[in-house]
């Protein structure tokens, strides 16, 4: 029973999570109040792994979730959980969207989509600081994670100063500052 939960929980997620694996953010908190099959302290761990290593990052996190709560077993059906949709969508319009690819309304829903999809990221990115740089949920200074702003701050220099550098260099040098410092 619990496999058909994690497959129908993450086909939600990959249906409504339109513009990327950070807009299944928000799906993914809901799911750890409704499910608790993860922490929010979890979910910003899977973030940070899932955008450090190579495939989509929806993908990742829908694995790693799968795996926490039924083993491997469960990685393949939150992973076949997430994709489906996809697959379905991809699969209903390809025969017709190549004749409407030049309709005005086809390029105007597409367009409007794009405000909903930057907002799901925005709202994921704002919902994750607080995990991030405090120890509780209450946000002051007495909670602040002092290493956790001074690594973010010395990369935002770092990336204003080296911008030709490749950002795979900077999430590598987060990964290492991270293991050392337990972050």
């Amino acid at each position: 029973m619990e496999l058909i939960q994690l497959f129908f929980e993450f086909f939600k997620v990959g249906l409504f999570a339109i513009g990327g694996g950070l807009a299944t953010i928000p799906f993914l908190q809901e799911m750890s109040v409704n499910t608790g099959w993860f922490t929010l302290s979890q979910l910003a761990d899977m973030v940070a792994i899932s955008e450090s290593t190579p495939g989509p990052i929806g993908i990742n996190m829908a694995s790693y979730v799968g795996y926490l709560t039924s083993g491997l077993t469960g990685e393949i059906v939150a992973t076949l959980g997430i994709i489906t949709p996809s697959i379905i969508i991809i699969l209903s319009i390809a025969k017709f969207l190549k004749a409407f690819k030049n309709n005005t309304y086809v390029k105007s829903a597409f367009y409007s989509m794009r405000p909903a999809s930057s907002a799901l990221i925005a709202s994921a990115t704002i919902s994750l600081i607080p995990i991030v740089f405090f120890t509780k949920s209450m946000i002051n200074v007495d909670n602040l994670k002092i290493n956790c702003v001074v690594l973010f701050i010395v990369l935002f220099l770092l990336i204003k100063k080296y911008n030709k550098i490749h950002p795979a260099c900077f999430i590598l040098i987060a990964a290492i500052a991270g293991v050392v410092f337990q972050l």
